[in-house]
């Protein structure tokens, strides 16, 4: 899919719930950009994951013209990085090429293997702000069991403190945020790098409420970390997030290409669940976070997103001021975009 197809329901969602809430200017503080040809070629036996039902590739082309479909009365600005599962060499060149075309923030994506010299040659050569590592971009252990230092080495945190990089991080761990290891290497980075700027990405994977546990009662100490909410539509962690540590240090993001997939998300005992029009991704057996309606009206993810922020923003009687921060100013005075 090119851009994205709006139904009607789906304009009628903008119109009436989105368009009168979101600021002029937003920044998607989390997308994905890549070519089919920065992918390796998928095993016959490959294990089909969710996301990668949604997209195989997400041109730069294509994310602007998603943009524009979604948000047609705003302006939209992303900070890019690559999908960590392409080819690195590849898919880091392609990001630098188009972000210097279209004066965009971009990330680095990693591999734990690369040495500190090679990382701070590649970004600044590359024009990059700072680094994307990823729980399967390591030697060590498998990615349901990587500690955060397996993918994000101390080294490559040295570098970054250095020259003050922004480091976006997704938590590794079947216990995402609430994991009292992967809590206390947060409060480590934060206290031992103090120039990292360290994006926890989707509130830490807090997508049910059991996610969170007690975690925020520590990180609520935090004085430098951010967070963005990025394929999290969980109304609650954003707030639990933001009475946490402000709406100063949190912001707006999609995950595109994730974030065209038409669904909405629920959660059963600490479970969260996509709910997807019925035959639209195919065999759904063993997507264990998938499940068919035959509902008609569904909309798309990015929408449930910002559904989500405007319940919290209901909910902590945000004012519009606060509102632009998180949609927009935060991110942008964090990475020195220009409208």
């Amino acid at each position: 899919m090119f851009g994205f197809n709006l139904t009607e329901y789906d304009k009628k969602v903008y119109k009436e719930e989105l368009e009168s809430f979101l600021p002029k200017n937003i920044i998607d503080s989390h997308a994905h950009v890549y070519r089919l040809e920065d992918c390796y070629p998928k095993k016959p036996s490959e294990k089909v994951y969710w996301p990668h039902r949604v997209a195989v590739d997400n041109s730069i082309e294509d994310i602007n013209k998603t943009y524009k479909d979604l948000f047609p009365n705003n302006k939209v600005i992303p900070v890019i990085f690559g999908m960590p599962s392409c080819k690195l060499d590849s898919v880091n060149a392609y990001v630098s090429k188009v972000a210097k075309e279209y004066n965009y923030p971009a990330l680095y994506c990693t591999h734990a293997d690369m040495t500190a010299e090679f990382l701070e040659e590649q970004v600044i050569k590359g024009g990059f702000q700072g680094l994307k590592p990823y729980c399967n971009n390591q030697s060590v252990i498998n990615k349901d069991h990587a500690a955060i230092y397996d993918f994000l080495p101390k080294a490559h945190l040295e570098v970054a403190n250095k020259y003050g990089w922004k480091v976006v991080l997704h938590i590794s761990k079947p216990d995402r945020l609430k994991n009292e290891d992967n809590v206390k290497t947060l409060m480590e980075i934060e206290e031992k790098y103090p120039n990292v700027r360290l994006i926890v990405a989707h509130i830490g994977r807090a997508y049910a409420p059991e996610d969170l546990g007690n975690a925020f009662d520590t990180l609520k100490h935090t004085k430098n970390m951010m967070f963005d909410f990025c394929a999290n539509t969980l109304s609650y962690a954003t707030a639990k997030c933001i009475e946490a540590v402000g709406t100063k240090r949190v912001m707006f993001g999609t995950d595109l290409p994730i974030a065209k997939m038409r669904m909405y998300r629920i959660s059963e005992d600490g479970y969260y669940i996509n709910v997807v029009p019925r035959g639209l991704y195919g065999d759904l057996n063993g997507a264990e976070h998938m499940r068919e309606t035959d509902e008609k009206n569904v909309t798309n993810f990015t929408y449930e997103i910002v559904r989500g922020f405007i319940d919290c923003a209901k909910t902590l009687s945000f004012t519009k001021s606060e509102i632009e921060d998180v949609m927009c100013n935060n991110a942008k005075n964090l990475y020195g975009v220009k409208f």
